[in-house]
Order: C-alpha cells, then sequence, then structure tokens
C-alpha cells in the first residue's frame, strides 16, 4: 500500500478529498486511477475507500499554490469521481466545492490571512474560469461558526461569498453551445424542446411537465423510467454540444452537460418538511448529477440557471418570475438565492468546513511527486 496526506471537507452541499497538487501522481494518466482506489470505485458502496455512496461525496479537489506573477492565488482542478464505472470526470467544476477552496487554501498556507475577510482568487482550471471566495478570518485563522444557513446542510456556519467572474462558455467556450436560445431534441420518446446555456457549466433546461413529472417531484420520488428519459435527454444533448455521441455520453461524459428540470413557481413542501409559497421563489429546478436527482441545488447551476433567466427567449427567462438583479430558485432542500449585476459576475452564499485531515492509503503505487515520508 502507498499512503498520501488528504484534506477531508464539505464544501456547500457536497463533499470531497482535498489534495495538493504536489502530492498527486506525477504523471496525470496516473490521476484517475489514483482517484478511484482512493474513493473505492467503481462500487455502488464505495466500501473499500473514501466515497460515500452518492455523487455529492464522490469529489475531490486538487490544489497548487499560483505563481507571483500570476492575479490569482491558486490553482483548483476539480474531479467527479464515478460510483459505478472507472470514470473520472474533470471536464466541468463544481460550486459546491469550490467553497470549500478558499479556506483550504488559507489553512494550508497557501495564501496569507487577513483579518477580518481574506479574499481568495482561484483559477478553476476545468472551466478556466476565476471564482472569488470573501472568507471570513479570525485570529489568524478560517472561521467555521456563524448565523448563516444553507439548504441542505444542517445548522449554521460562518458566510463564504463565491464570485463567479465571467463564468459564460466554461466548458463549450460560448454562453448558448448551439448558437440557440432554444433546441429540439430528437429522442425515442419524442421531440423535446430545451435550452442549452454554459454558464459556470454547461445545463440543459427542460420543462417537467413535457416529460409527464410533476413540477415539485423530490429525489425519491423519481422512477427508473424517469431517470432512463432524463439520461436520453442529457446524452443527446451532449451530442449536440460536441462532447460525445449520445451513445457514449453516459460513459465518457456523464457530469457534462448536466440536465435541469424547470417550471414556473409553485407551493410546494421540501425534503426537510418545510411548506414554501409561490412568493418565497422565482422558478422552480429539478437537477439531475451523474444520473442521479440531487439531492440539493448544485451551485454551477444556480450560476447557469441565473444566466440563462437572463437571456430572453430561453425557457428559464419565460417560465422565472424575475429575471434581473437576483433570482430565487426552488429545489427540493430549499431556496437559493443568486445575485448578479451583469452576467459576468454572479454571487451565491455558501458555508464550508474542514472535517478531517489525515493520511489516506491507497493500494498501488502511482509514482507519487513526493512521498509522505519526506513530509515528517
Amino acid at each position: 500500500m502507498e499512503k498520501i496526506r488528504i484534506v477531508y471537507m464539505r464544501g456547500g452541499t457536497s463533499k470531497g478529498v482535498f489534495l495538493h497538487e504536489t502530492d498527486m501522481p506525477a504523471e496525470r494518466e496516473n490521476w484517475t486511477p489514483f482517484l478511484l482506489d482512493l474513493m473505492g470505485s467503481p462500487d455502488k458502496r464505495q466500501i473499500d475507500g473514501l466515497g460515500g455512496a452518492n455523487s455529492l461525496t464522490s469529489k475531490a479537489a486538487i490544489i497548487k499554490k499560483a505563481e507571483s506573477d500570476k492575479d490569482f492565488d491558486v490553482y483548483y482542478t476539480f474531479a467527479q469521481v464515478s460510483i459505478t464505472d472507472e470514470t473520472v470526470d474533470m471536464n466541468g467544476n463544481c460550486g459546491n466545492i469550490s467553497s470549500a477552496v478558499g479556506p483550504f487554501a488559507i489553512q494550508e498556507g497557501l495564501v496569507s490571512a487577513t483579518e477580518p475577510i481574506t479574499t481568495v482568487r482561484i483559477w478553476n482550471t476545468n472551466t478556466q474560469k476565476l471564482i472569488l471566495a470573501e472568507v471570513a478570518v479570525k485570529d489568524g485563522d478560517v472561521q467555521i461558526t456563524g448565523s448563516t444557513a444553507i439548504p441542505g446542510v444542517p445548522g449554521y456556519g460562518s458566510e463564504i461569498a463565491l464570485t463567479f467572474c465571467h463564468a459564460e462558455g466554461s466548458v463549450t467556450g460560448e454562453l448558448l453551445p448551439t448558437g440557440n436560445v432554444t433546441d429540439v431534441l430528437e429522442t425515442s420518446f419524442g421531440s423535446i424542446v430545451c435550452s442549452i446555456v454554459d454558464a459556470a457549466n454547461p445545463l440543459v433546461f427542460v420543462e417537467a411537465a413535457k416529460l409527464g413529472m410533476e413540477e415539485t417531484i423530490l429525489p425519491d420520488s423519481f422512477t427508473e423510467a424517469d431517470l432512463q428519459r432524463c439520461e436520453e435527454i442529457r446524452s443527446v444533448a451532449a451530442e449536440l454540444c460536441g462532447f460525445t455521441t449520445r451513445d457514449k455520453a453516459t460513459k465518457l461524459s456523464p457530469a457534462v452537460p448536466k440536465l435541469a428540470l424547470i417550471e414556473k413557481a409553485k407551493a410546494y413542501t421540501d425534503t426537510n418538511k418545510n411548506l414554501y409559497s409561490t412568493h418565497d421563489m422565482d422558478i422552480h429546478l429539478r437537477m439531475l448529477s451523474m444520473q442521479r436527482p440531487h439531492e440539493a441545488l448544485a451551485i454551477t447551476g444556480a450560476i447557469c440557471t441565473t444566466a440563462a433567466c437572463a437571456i430572453p427567449g430561453t425557457l428559464p427567462h419565460t417560465l422565472a418570475k424575475k429575471t434581473t438583479g437576483s433570482l430565487r430558485i426552488a429545489h427540493p432542500s430549499g431556496i437559493t438565492e443568486t445575485a448578479y449585476a451583469s452576467l459576468s459576475e454572479i454571487k451565491v452564499i455558501r458555508t464550508a468546513r474542514r472535517i478531517l485531515e489525515g493520511t489516506a492509503y491507497v493500494k498501488q503505487n502511482y509514482n507519487f511527486k513526493e512521498v509522505i515520508a519526506s513530509k515528517n
């Protein structure tokens, strides 16, 4: 067995393993087998690794200090580790995991702490985009306690403000990857109208009612037939975006684009039995991640939805009650609000915290850049 130093963190409604790039395998081609080994994939329980048997807890963040001549502080590479396949998708970013990058960088000494707020400039290598994280600092360390609550996470924490800068065309290079505000996808169950928008991550927006699904559906209510239809739509859109062919999308591009089921504001009860009226929200959204319904809302999904609502002619713009200044997005765990002055700066509030740091063991030797013994 080989050992490597890790930090396990929660970022927003996700959890993942945080690693210094200097601790990663020297050859990039070894990153995928190493991360699969570390997380215990493929296995639906991930019983032999650190994964939590859910796409929201099968993630990794790889961090490196930026060179002094850069106008950002750290490089951040996101990896979505498949649970069931030998696949690690690095095509897109995870906004929730992004919220833990700033605290990690400060606590690991990659960024100097300043009080009361340290702004960490994060370069996401997946999307080649800048993210600004405003992190509260007290007595030289990241402040964890606070009064901020986010849907999908129990309790309260210290506010972290994330600003996604110039998020348009994060993966495809275009805000509208097909050049259209709407497209018609031909599927085995008929023609489906969608809007494909790429901001922070590419999303395929489809009206839930057009698939015969309840607008306020919760994750446990999705049937296998529902999931198969959703994945077929996503796969056709992946082909339209040029990621891969539709028959290979589940295998080769499982994380992007993501599918979002949307509808007009409607009263609903979330997974925690909280009741919301139509006055509490501007639009309904149900995201799918790695072919399963998201328990809450991916932050890159919130950013993309906000951008989509600002574009006349898209399905989100047509369905949303409000399309400028701020947006309240209803999802299975509650309401997430974003704020923006323009498409080039969209902000969302998260919390994050360090859960564990220590040594993890993997079964193979991946020719690591540094051996852990050299640090002890």
